[in-house]
């Protein structure tokens, strides 16, 4: 019988307690989370992540279409601007002969 009130001494209700509360909360918030509404809700945002992010896929294929159409003017102008370089230079050497 000793024994056992020591073991009562030893027992900290507070502990207790906050354990009781978090074992509590824990179980309802699994009630939650696995209810009909809920599975509505996740449900509705995963299809607004979908939306968004076919939004963004949709945007980052424009801004590829339009990078790719500048390189291939900026490869063009440079390609001219060689190309009347090389011209250039035959011209003077015609003129120097």
């Amino acid at each position: 019988m000793l024994k056992c009130l020591e073991c009562l001494k030893n027992f900290d209700g507070k502990k207790t307690g906050v354990f009781a509360a978090g074992v509590l909360f824990g179980t309802a918030g699994i009630k939650i989370l696995s209810s009909k509404d809920a599975k509505k809700v996740y449900t509705s945002c995963t299809a607004a992540a979908l939306r968004a992010k076919e939004c963004v896929l949709d945007v980052a294929g424009r801004i590829q279409e339009n990078a790719e159409d500048i390189y291939a003017g900026a490869r063009q102008i440079n390609e001219d601007r060689a190309a009347g370089e090389e011209e250039y230079l035959d011209e003077e050497d015609v003129r120097a002969e």
